[in-house]
């Protein structure tokens, strides 16, 4: 089935001319493409031909080559073969960036690792995506949970006795993320230069980046860690109420003005002439005796008309959504936060777009997540070759391209 490609007026392609080939699985490396793809690139997902293996996954993983895949075009290769090796070479010799977040050493048995590529495609940017950055880690393989597990966040997660995986692919998201940055500067460099670069992104330094503040506090205080589901909160009111209702609502009250405010609109002025809540800090001292009156205060709201009092109050809060509320966000609705995609089964969803705006505008679903070498014959003549060429590839069972 063919993906529709849609029609979105101005569009924002800040990356426009700029061709990517994304040999990659799962979601560190296809969310490195996401963002390129977004951003304006020609991102090239190189699947074999049974197609990419996120596309029949269940469970958890359902929707990985759903929210990953847009506003990419497919190959459907199969490089295990000296034909598809050499189609693969051709299309980098036709490309600025190659992306890819395989096992370490499976690229190099097939003639596409750096080394390999960097002799015939020298102003390549060649971007590897891996469980750990050089060193004595770098063979070993690594999923987000791992590296979550020995680098400290899920024991910030959890409770002390049971470390707790973060509820998001955090360290491949955020892998891929720094994937881009790194590319991006290698662009600007080969303006000056001329020449490519060999570039890594590993989970485990993500994660480890994320663990900084943690571990700068334990130097600057002198103390261990704490898992952030037993430490004593370092603001007044930082902390999540019970409504009248049944809901909850997450409200912090930090700043002398929120303070104030909070105070005159509950009817609770006497407090700000107690001595116990004269300071921030006196506050947090006694949130032991605080904390439960406030909740007595909010118990005695329903859950919207208490977020409507803290919006005029201009206090933070929020309400503890599930996943599937977000579809039903107003402010991601009315803002252009979600969009419309057609999924390879034919469903129409929406889903999240990055969020980033450039002078105030959205980045644009330009087309839909692609069906299994949906663009096999459309790249293959784009790098010079002819339709009877491709149609031999077909039969040989190199390519696969969609009927016509």
């Amino acid at each position: 089935m063919t993906m529709a490609v849609r029609e979105t007026g101005s569009e924002l392609r800040p990356l426009a001319g700029l061709r990517v080939i994304e040999f990659s699985q799962m979601v560190m490396g296809p969310s490195c493409g996401l963002i390129l793809a977004d951003l304006g690139a020609d991102v090239i997902k190189v699947e074999p031909p049974k197609g990419d293996r996120t596309r029949a996954f269940k469970g958890p993983a359902a929707g990985f080559f759903a929210t990953y895949s847009r506003n990419k075009r497919s190959i459907a290769l199969d490089t295990s073969t000296a034909q598809g090796q050499d189609i693969a070479r051709r299309l980098l010799e036709h490309s600025d960036v190659l992306i890819e977040n395989f096992r370490p050493g499976l690229l190099k048995r097939i003639g596409l690792d750096y080394e390999s590529v960097a002799a015939f495609a020298p102003r390549l940017i060649y971007c590897s995506l891996k469980g750990y950055l050089p060193g004595p880690y770098e063979n070993r393989l690594a999923l987000d949970e791992v590296v979550q597990m020995m680098g400290g966040l899920a024991y910030m997660t959890g409770l002390p006795d049971r470390p707790m995986r973060a509820g998001a692919s955090v360290n491949d998201v955020m892998g891929g993320m720094f994937g881009v940055i790194a590319i991006q500067a290698a662009l600007a460099e080969r303006q000056r230069t001329g020449r490519g670069r060999y570039i890594q992104s590993a989970l485990y330094e993500n994660n480890v980046f994320l663990m900084a503040q943690a571990m700068m506090c334990e130097v600057v205080s002198g103390q261990p860690s704490i898992p952030y589901s037993i430490k004593d909160s370092p603001w007044p009111v930082y902390d999540l109420f019970d409504t009248r209702d049944g809901s909850k609502l997450f409200v912090t009250i930090v700043g002398e003005e929120q303070w104030e405010a909070f105070c005159r609109a509950f009817d609770r002025e006497a407090w700000l002439s107690d001595p116990r809540f004269a300071t921030s800090n006196g506050r947090v001292d006694h949130r032991g005796w605080l904390i439960p009156e406030i909740a007595n205060i909010f118990k005695q709201w329903d859950k919207a008309d208490l977020a409507a009092r803290l919006e005029q109050l201009d206090l933070p809060y929020a309400p503890v959504n599930k996943p599937g509320d977000l579809f039903d966000d107003p402010h991601l609705n009315q803002s252009g936060g979600l969009t419309d995609i057609r999924l390879p089964d034919g469903n129409e969803v929406k889903t999240p777009l990055l969020p980033i705006a450039m002078d105030g505008k959205r980045l644009s679903n330009r087309y839909d997540p692609p069906g299994i070498g949906e663009h096999s014959g459309d790249i293959l003549r784009e790098i010079g070759m002819s339709p009877d060429e491709i149609e031999q590839l077909r039969q040989a069972g190199t390519i696969k391209v969609p009927p016509s």
